[in-house]
């Protein structure tokens, strides 16, 4: 049956959530943006400020159509609604896979069996999680990331584009790792890594 999503955020990303959605069989209300020039969104309408959540709690489930962890973390704290998951037909979900409320996965992606993925997480197009791996809540992997088997992900991490994390390795909370950097060793320091192998930025 389908069900009525809002999105909080109008941008670039929410364009992508949205696709998602409405591919899904659900229907898209309409989305909350502070940016009043955003109007419409793949034909959904803007429906007030973000502040404005409350008056349409209980018009549907939500969704953080916002790319940056932090601000999904904060948004995810301060808002009492009941969340979706969006998760586009093109996807491919494996046997035993988890994946958390508010968590969003696009066209392309593959998610293999056994692995979990947190709340509010976002798995781009094109991205990899193989069998077994487990990723923390608010973690963003950017399009055509890859995850090998085993891996595991600590909070509000963002695996970037092209990026790849070999199988077994550990990335803690915090961490950025840069477009195609090859992460071939435990990341257990916060901070920015890039580079073939992945090193930490000063």
């Amino acid at each position: 049956m389908p069900v009525d999503v809002i999105l909080i955020g109008g941008g670039g990303h929410a364009k992508v959530v949205a696709d998602a959605v409405l591919r899904s069989g659900d229907r898209l209300l309409g989305f909350l943006d502070d940016d009043a020039r955003k109007t419409e969104l793949l034909g959904a309408p803007r429906l007030g400020a973000v502040s404005d959540w409350a008056n349409y709690a209980d018009a549907g489930r939500f969704l953080l159509a916002v790319g940056d962890n932090r601000m999904r973390e904060a948004l995810a704290q301060k808002l009492s609604v009941r969340w979706h998951i969006a998760i586009h037909p093109a996807a491919v979900i494996g046997e035993g896979v988890r994946v958390g409320e508010g968590s969003a996965v696009m066209a392309g992606a593959v998610v293999n069996a056994g692995a979990a993925v947190g709340r509010h997480c976002i798995v781009n197009t094109g991205a990899v999680v193989e069998h077994d791996n487990r990723i923390a809540d608010f973690v963003h992997l950017s399009p055509r990331a890859t995850l090998c088997g085993s891996v595991s992900v600590g909070e509000r991490s963002h695996i970037g584009a092209g990026a790849v994390v070999i199988n077994n390795r550990s990335v803690c909370a915090d961490v950025v790792v840069g477009a195609g950097a090859v992460v071939a060793r435990d990341i257990t320091e916060p901070g920015t890594y890039v580079g073939v192998p992945a090193r930490r930025l000063p």
